[in-house]
């Protein structure tokens, strides 16, 4: 016996849920793998040996109901309280979560476009209107139009992903001043980019504004999901209440309080040789006949015809990038996640013979 297992041709899902797109990603078998803007410089050391040391119990035991550990954490580094601070499994949890909290099925939610692909993916499961915002010229989300929207929800993205461009800070007030929105600002790669103006210790005044936050990128936990996010109390309480219980399993919370509390200057030391090699690919583009876009995230973003031609040929030497093809404002891009330079540089050769 055996064989494959048979699909059934009945249609099980509710009607709205039929044409929203899963999350597929290519599989890939390149040598070099550039596609998910993660933190490629190592893992960092005193989060590892948290995890080599969990204890039997961690995995027979439920976690906290609210990971109150990391909240803790959190709060302390950041000043806040840890009423002001929920977590998740991953930022994209938390996202998803607040979504579900602040908004009745069909109010509309406005993003920038283009943004993190799964923002209207998780709009349309919880029964939200996505409604894209081209971003202007200069990559910024357009404050203007996104107020227009008279959306329930605003979310936006800086440095924005797939971009690397930024939104100012003062925009972002503004919107949360001039709209009775809920605003809801991703800041997955802030930590690529520290000499922008971070909202993370206003965001509980500004009471309508949530800044989210990963451990994905910079900290290099990507495979752990965790998340949280920073808000006034009553904003977080709802989207507590959202996410539900038992969301950040008890050995990731374990790595992200020990890396908070000791792999602090290992995470800006990796994440400044992020950002060194970041401005030599640049560099490297310019010199291609390129022009790559002001990236301030662990990630360069260039604009190139057939982008999803040349991610092939690309793949065919060993190298895998994310291509993305008819993107509002840009067109075809590559999105070239940063590495240590031995490795981008074996991109860069590569794309030079693609380009020949």
């Amino acid at each position: 016996m055996g064989g494959g297992c048979a699909m059934t041709s009945l249609d099980l899902a509710r009607a709205s849920l039929r044409d929203v797109p899963a999350y597929a990603p290519d599989a890939s078998s390149c040598s070099v793998d550039l596609r998910d803007n993660i933190n490629l410089f190592g893992t960092p050391p005193s989060a590892l040996a948290a995890v080599r040391a969990t204890e039997p119990r961690s995995l027979t035991e439920y976690p906290d109901v609210a990971g109150r550990a990391l909240t803790g954490a959190l709060a302390g580094q950041l000043g806040l309280c840890a009423s002001e601070i929920v977590t998740g499994c991953g930022s994209d949890d938390v996202l998803d979560a607040a979504f579900r909290a602040v908004a009745e099925p069909g109010a509309v939610l406005a993003h920038p476009s283009p943004s993190f692909s799964m923002v209207p993916v998780f709009a349309r499961l919880n029964g939200l209107a996505p409604v894209a915002v081209p971003l202007m010229a200069d990559g910024a989300a357009n404050a203007d139009a996104m107020l227009a929207t008279s959306a329930r929800i605003i979310y936006l993205c800086s440095p924005n992903n797939p971009t690397g461009t930024v939104t100012a800070a003062e925009v972002v007030r503004r919107i949360v001043r001039e709209s009775s929105a809920i605003v809801i600002l991703d800041g997955a790669y802030a930590e690529f980019a520290p000499e922008l103006e971070d909202l993370l210790s206003e965001a509980p005044a500004l009471e309508r504004l949530l800044v989210v936050r990963t451990f994905s990128k910079a900290w290099g936990l990507a495979g752990l999901r965790v998340g949280y996010a920073v808000g006034s109390a009553a904003l977080v309480q709802a989207v507590q209440k959202s996410r539900g219980p038992y969301k950040l399993n008890a050995v990731a919370e374990r790595a992200a309080v020990t890396a908070l509390s000791q792999d602090g200057e290992w995470m800006r030391r990796h994440a400044t040789e992020a950002v060194e090699c970041r401005e030599r690919t640049v560099s490297a583009l310019h010199s291609l006949g390129l022009s790559p876009l002001d990236s301030r995230g662990n990630f360069v973003c260039v604009p190139v015809p057939d982008a999803r031609l040349v991610a092939e040929q690309l793949a065919v030497r060993g190298v895998a990038v994310r291509a993305f093809s008819g993107l509002p404002v840009y067109g075809d891009v590559l999105r070239v996640g940063m590495a240590p330079w031995p490795v981008v540089e074996q991109f860069v050769r590569a794309l030079r013979e693609v380009l020949a």
